[in-house]
Parts: structure tokens; sequence; C-alpha cells
């Protein structure tokens, strides 16, 4: 089964990006357009006339040095600043992929099927979890084949082993419940601000 999905969410400044692509396609079009006009032998001059592209390549073919001097500089930083605008409006256009969630099946026949609900899972593995004294914070998430477990610990000292007894009790929850006794992995992904000197 595949459970990897594209997440629908987005960004508002992919919006942004999307009027710009608009915008780009629209210009595509219309420039197609102009050549299809020049292959059908439609006179220069009335192209030139709708589309200005002659007009702007005389003028632009005839700048010479001395034009361009004074301007150089900014038309550099103005042509970076636009590639790390349009850069990033682009990154934000990536679909961001993620493991979508579902039931857990735990027994099926004839009479019907026996589902966990995925929140019912990290519940329990909160739960268990939040039991161990160093543990600060917790959020896990069912993903089908796998359970993941974010903590935030209040001690460096022991992070090691609350880390391991984080994990020892969501497994031991999980078999309290009779559930099947998944992988669950572990992250660190905040610690205590009162308690940071201890990292030191």
């Amino acid at each position: 089964m595949l459970r990897q999905r594209l997440r629908t969410r987005s960004s508002p400044l992919a919006h942004v990006g999307r009027v710009l692509l608009v915008i780009l396609a629209v210009a595509l079009v219309f420039y197609g357009l102009m050549l299809l006009l020049v292959s059908l032998k439609v006179s220069p001059d009335a192209i030139n006339g709708v589309s200005g592209y002659r007009s702007a390549y005389d003028k632009l073919a005839g700048l010479t040095e001395e034009d361009v001097s004074g301007v150089r500089l900014v038309a550099a930083i103005v042509g970076v600043a636009l590639f790390l605008v349009f850069g990033y409006l682009a990154f934000k256009e990536l679909p961001r992929p993620y493991f979508a969630r579902g039931d857990l099946r735990l027994s099926e026949d004839e009479r019907g099927v026996t589902d966990v609900e995925a929140r019912a899972i990290e519940r329990i593995a909160e739960l268990a979890a939040t039991g161990q004294a160093g543990i600060s914070g917790v959020r896990a998430r069912y993903e089908t084949d796998r359970l993941a477990l974010d903590l935030s610990v209040r001690r460096a000292r022991e992070l090691p082993e609350t880390l391991r007894d984080a994990q020892r009790r969501v497994r031991a929850a999980l078999a309290d419940h009779d559930l099947p006794q998944l992988p669950v992995d572990v992250t660190l992904t905040g610690f205590d601000r009162q308690q940071r000197r201890e990292l030191s």
C-alpha cells in the first residue's frame, strides 16, 4: 500500500509564486502568439506595434559601455535580490511529503473488523512517556508501521537514559493494551530553557 502522500497545505507565500507563474505563462502565450503571427506572414511592423519587441531590442542593442557604467552595481544587486526572492518562492511551491495516518486494524472476520484510531495509539504513547520524570513534553505520531515520539527533556545529564526509558515505557504501554509491538523512534526535539546550563 502506498502510504506517502503530498501535503495539500501550503505556505501563503506559495500563492504569490503562483501569481508570478500565471504572469509568466501569460507572457509566454502572448509571445507565442506573436511567433505564430510571424509564421503567418503578418507584417513585422504590425507585430512590433502590438508586442514592442523590435523597439525594445533596438534600444537595448544600441546601449554602449558608457550608458551602463553607472548602473552595473545596481543591476547586479537587483539581479541577486530577484534570484533570492524567486528562488525562495520556488522553494515554497515544492510539495511537502508526509506519511499518511490511518487506523490500526487489530482483527477482521465475518462479523466485522476491529480498528484502533491513530490518535488513540498516539495518546497511549504520550501518556506512557509523560510518566518519565525527566520529560517535559511529548508528541507522538502513528505512521502505519512505526510510532514516532518527539520528546522535550528537563535535564541533559540523564539524556540517554531518559530517551531509552521513554521508549521502554511506550513499548510496555502498547503491550498492556494488547496492541502490536511497533518500532518506536524517539527524537529529541526540545530542552527546558530553565535547565540549559546543564548542557555546558
